[in-house]
């Protein structure tokens, strides 16, 4: 089985990650009208809970095996790359079914300790079965991705979301006659469907495949003690990362409606405006994150890899290309959330009032993205320790300000964006730090952040003539022209300014020839 570039597997992910971002889309926006924002506040309050148990159970280690292997297959070794693999498959399966039995024993302490209201106990409970299928199927995920072969996971994304759609809105829709709190059960059975999906697809792709993965030349194996401390050195300060990552998620679902509360908000309220700020805001927030998650999972093992050769050079390089695509799409994006927040908001999902969260959101965008992928290229350069100290001390300043500004009357769910911005302003900020330190990458000012900064202000300027035009006639049409209007300005000065170079276009040929990196 041939491996594949860094941007070509890149590429493949970004592809993928597109099309469900698509679906998500269109996903969202009919669930937040059958079920309103209070059913994807449920939803979203016990959400977090689930991905931190999908955390336990996983220990960091399919990040292990798509950086293990990858280093295993860089040295010839294809017999200690599949015994990687096969002790990391061996805890994964034993972790999963543990974790199982205790939530669904423990799911009522849960409730009476954990979650804000006692509505989401269903919701919960049909989300259990969905850890072990994430656990097992992330195992052949990390080991296709250590192969440097994306196609199998975008693949299984892709009809992952289908059925998670597809599932999820026939089930919310039956159950709605029922009560809000059981349609968004509808949400918590089409994850659990779309998982096994894709939990089945990857196994199809694995058995499909296994003539064409050599597993038997290299060297001697190592002694079992020693592969289980490569593995664990590397999955438990991940562990730790995502941890703490899903766990302040869970603490954000159970403080900013507290918070709210205490601002003056009923529960029903503050569930609602919570799930404006989850199901709309955030959701439209993301969007970009299709390409800096794509980067961050292809260059996992490319940096390892590259790091395995003793190739300084090329770690560099990949960091570079990674950093000008993150700030490339992110500032473009931040600007088009600051200056068209209601019409977005509006259009896309019927909740005009989610604006401001998403206008003052915006400021934190880019951040958000940069910490992103230089989180993957720390990870892949086997100092995962790193980034989850950064995330302790950027989400100390977090909870903080969630408590005390949250509550404020005159602020309320702006205070969460706001704190929600400095916890991404200090991590990216403690990311690039460590860049720095550990390989000398030094960004480049006038290419990375000046050039699209410019070209960002050319594209605001006509968003914002073509809305002072457009606005009082349409919000639908005004959306539509400013951002083709707009993408086309921002690309246009940035290729003027020299921003895009034709070695870009080439470098993307390269990558689809298999031939770049």
């Amino acid at each position: 089985m041939s491996r594949q570039s860094f941007v070509y597997g890149a590429l493949i992910l970004l592809t993928a990650s597109f099309i469900n971002r698509v679906i998500g889309f269109i996903y969202q926006m009919i669930m937040i009208r059958l079920i309103k924002p209070e059913g994807i506040g449920l939803f979203n309050m016990v959400f977090p809970v689930y991905i931190l148990m999908l955390v336990l159970a996983s220990l960091g280690i399919p990040v292990a095996i798509s950086k293990l292997v990858a280093e295993e297959i860089a040295k010839k070794n294809y017999r200690g790359a599949h015994r990687i693999f096969r002790i990391c498959l061996f805890f994964l399966i034993s972790s999963s079914l543990l974790l199982t039995a205790l939530l669904v024993v423990g799911s009522p302490l849960l409730l009476k300790y954990v979650f804000p209201n006692p509505k989401v106990y269903y919701i919960f409970l049909c989300l259990i079965p969905g850890v072990f299928l994430v656990s097992i199927c992330s195992a052949f995920r990390g080991y296709f991705q250590g192969l440097q072969q994306m196609a199998p996971t975008a693949i299984t994304q892709t009809l992952e979301q289908l059925m998670r759609v597809s599932a999820g809105l026939c089930i919310a829709y039956f159950l709605l006659p029922r009560g809000i709190e059981y349609a968004a059960i509808g949400l918590s059975l089409g994850v659990v469907i779309g998982e096994l999906t894709g939990c089945l697809t990857m196994l199809y792709f694995y058995f499909k495949g296994r003539s064409q993965i050599n597993r038997t030349s290299g060297s001697l194996p190592e002694p079992f003690q020693q592969s289980c401390s490569r593995i664990f050195n590397l999955g438990i300060p991940v562990t730790l990362s995502r941890f703490v990552s899903t766990l302040l998620m869970s603490a954000d679902a159970v403080i900013i409606p507290q918070r709210l509360q205490a601002a003056g908000l009923s529960l029903t309220e503050a569930t609602s405006v919570f799930g404006l700020l989850i199901g709309v805001a955030e959701t439209l927030l993301f969007t970009p994150t299709m390409i800096t998650i794509a980067l961050a999972t292809a260059l996992i093992p490319a940096i390892s890899d590259a790091l395995a050769l003793e190739n300084r050079q090329l770690v560099r390089n990949r960091t570079s290309v990674a950093v000008r695509i993150t700030c490339g799409v992110g500032l473009p994006c931040a600007v088009a959330f600051f200056l068209l927040p209601q019409e977005m908001c509006g259009v896309l999902f019927g909740y005009k009032e989610a604006g401001k969260i998403l206008w003052v959101l915006a400021i934190g965008g880019p951040f958000l993205y940069f910490q992103q992928t230089t989180t993957g290229i720390l990870q892949g350069m086997g100092e995962a320790m790193r980034p989850f100290k950064n995330l302790m001390l950027a989400s100390v300043f977090k909870i903080f300000g969630l408590y005390y500004l949250t509550s404020i009357p005159k602020l309320g769910i702006l205070g969460s964006c706001l704190a929600l911005n400095l916890c991404y302003i200090l991590m990216a900020l403690l990311n690039y730090y460590d860049l720095k330190k550990l390989i000398g990458y030094q960004i480049n000012l006038s290419h990375d952040i000046i050039k699209p900064l410019l070209a960002s202000g050319g594209m605001g300027l006509v968003i914002w003539q073509i809305k002072i035009f457009l606005l009082p006639y349409s919000s639908l049409l005004t959306l539509i022209v400013s951002l083709i209007a707009g993408g086309f300005v921002y690309l246009l000065l940035l290729f003027l300014l020299g921003g895009i170079h034709r070695k870009d276009f080439l470098r993307i040929k390269g990558a689809l020839g298999d031939r770049f990196f």
